[in-house]
């Protein structure tokens, strides 16, 4: 095997890649959007789960961009970790569809879907039709690469070398460590598993062997997950470990099944066509797994909680002073929810005040904090703004009924506070990539801004929370709103006075007036409390001679 066959196989290799890559692309625009809903809505049974997550695979033709919807839909709060755990299962069972594809070689029809898909997308008006001209043209290249990889192992035929190696492979864990390496290597089973059929149409892999690298390969399929999780939310990291122990089972199971059992024989009689062989051993494993772990879904799912126990901040993701369930009393009412908005200011100011330090300093260390109460500051909207509109439908009091409307919007314009705390946060990690520092007067005019935010936001949240937004307060905090939005205006001005003279840079800039910006949509929000809670307190007063008044 010369060097002209080795660039015809990574040619080949290239091109098989790209093709799945790219067929997968075109299925995902022509009918991902569809596939999203079908998850989201019918993923309530871990059977279903399995199911949908099966024909999502295998009409996208990726189970990582099955994950990936799955991973948003846990992190929406639309789908748990235990549902999941089924859909992940469906979609080891999906992409083996591409395996079934590649042993049908149907490479003569490549170049003819090449050029077919290739005028559909140049040519054609339509959306819809450009992504079928997409997927047709990755199906074209997919053969093509295979074919062309297939051509350029031919020589191995006449290697004594090689054929001494294929008549000798016997040892499962080399076959099993090859394989895993192998897929490591091209982040893809798909492709691994399709050099197999290549070298099977060849004459060059017996299923024995091959049996041990499929092993290997679904093992090493695990790695591309497992390293996307390295940074991510600890869900994300959970479904990685759901994929390794899916995997790892399978191994476990395969393993000696092909060394123990005549099962390659059985397939090797009942099926001709080599590369057929490869990839129904590869279904067997895929399917054998699913039938194993299926109905342990829960347990899979606990085994991960025991590889990454529940952290502190995924134990604040419920609601602690209200309960959905009881009924209580209306006071009661007002003041488990005035306590559940407590929570939210605490984690705000903790945000604001990281924020602003990091952004003074370039310090990143606050990062996975200031996310995880980003997290739950948005769950905790959700879930306040529920309850607030169950409890509206309840006949209450007409003081309850008016700060219950006061509290909801509140509620919203907390969560957009939050949003600008992150977003202060995001200027502070812009900095430190284009190691940006600012001037001592910059963090100054910084500083003295933050420090009114934070003193609007205790006094605006006292008064709501304990009702008593008079107008001459009202008046005071709408002052110190304009005083904000001027302190900012200035500091905007000095810093393009520092530009003028050369002790600042335009890139200091974009950073620094963003995160005024934000100050200033902070101190804007807070004014909108302050106003809901003012409006509140005056409609109550005015309705306070109407003892009993209900809504």
């Amino acid at each position: 095997m010369g060097i002209d066959n080795i660039i015809s196989l990574m040619g080949g290799l290239g091109a098989f890649l790209f093709g799945m890559h790219y067929m997968g692309a075109g299925l995902n625009l022509a009918a991902g959007s569809k596939m999203k809903d079908l998850l989201e809505k019918l993923t309530r049974k871990p059977i279903m789960g399995f199911l949908i997550g099966t024909l999502v695979t295998v009409v996208i033709q990726s189970s990582s961009a099955t994950t990936v919807m799955v991973m948003g839909f846990i992190n929406a709060g639309i789908m748990d970790l235990a549902q999941a755990t089924g859909v992940i299962f469906g979609a080891n069972i999906g992409t083996t569809i591409t395996s079934i594809l590649i042993a049908m070689d149907i490479s003569a029809l490549a170049p003819l879907c090449i050029a077919i898909g290739a005028v559909m997308m140049l040519y054609a008006k339509r959306k819809k039709t450009k992504y079928i001209g997409q997927v047709i043209l990755g199906f074209g290249l997919l053969f093509q690469g295979l074919h062309t990889m297939s051509g350029s192992m031919s020589p191995l035929k006449d290697s004594p070398t090689f054929q001494n190696f294929v008549l000798h492979a016997t040892n499962p864990l080399l076959g099993f460590a090859v394989g895993v390496l192998l897929c490591a290597v091209l982040q893809s089973s798909s492709a691994s598993v399709g050099i197999l059929q290549a070298l099977a149409m060849q004459g060059l892999m017996p299923l024995q062997f091959a049996a041990f690298l499929i092993c290997g390969i679904n093992v090493g399929s695990s790695t591309p997950p497992l390293l996307s999780a390295l940074n991510a939310k600890n869900n994300a990291k959970r479904a990685a470990f759901i994929y390794l122990i899916y995997n790892l089972t399978g191994a476990v199971i395969c393993m000696p099944l092909a060394l123990l059992t005549p099962i390659c024989k059985v397939l090797e009689g009942a099926i001709g066509a080599p590369a057929f062989q490869i990839s129904a051993f590869h279904i067997l494993f895929k399917v054998i797994t699913a039938a194993v772990l299926l109905p342990l879904t829960g347990q899979v799912v606990k085994l991960t909680y025991r590889f990454l126990p529940k952290q502190a901040h995924e134990s604040a993701f419920r609601l602690e002073y209200i309960d959905k369930n009881l009924v209580g009393n209306p006071n009661v009412t007002v003041l488990q929810v005035s306590k559940e908005i407590g929570r939210m200011v605490n984690l705000i100011k903790e945000n604001l005040t990281a924020a602003v330090n990091g952004l003074e300093n370039a310090d990143l260390s606050a990062g996975v904090k200031i996310r995880d109460n980003e997290e739950v500051l948005d769950y905790l909207t959700g879930e306040i703004s529920a309850y607030l509109m169950q409890v509206n439908n309840r006949r209450l009091p007409y003081n309850v009924a008016s700060y219950m409307g006061s509290c909801f919007k509140a509620v919203n314009d907390l969560e957009q506070i939050g949003d600008h705390c992150v977003k202060i946060w995001e200027q502070n990690e812009k900095n430190v990539d284009a190691k940006i520092h600012y001037t001592d007067q910059a963090v100054e005019e910084l500083q003295q801004i933050y420090k009114q935010c934070d003193a609007l936001l205790d006094e605006v949240m006292l008064h709501f929370l304990e009702r008593d937004l008079t107008e001459d307060k009202y008046r005071d905090i709408r002052r110190k709103e304009v005083d904000i939005s001027r302190a900012s205006t200035d500091a905007q001005a000095g810093h393009m006075e520092r530009v003028h003279q050369g002790n600042c840079t335009f890139e200091q800039g974009l950073t620094f007036i963003e995160a005024l910006n934000s100050l200033s949509r902070i101190a804007n929000h807070l004014t909108s409390i302050a106003e809901v809670g003012h409006d509140g307190d005056a409609r109550l007063q005015n309705e306070s001679s109407i003892p009993g008044y209900l809504v």
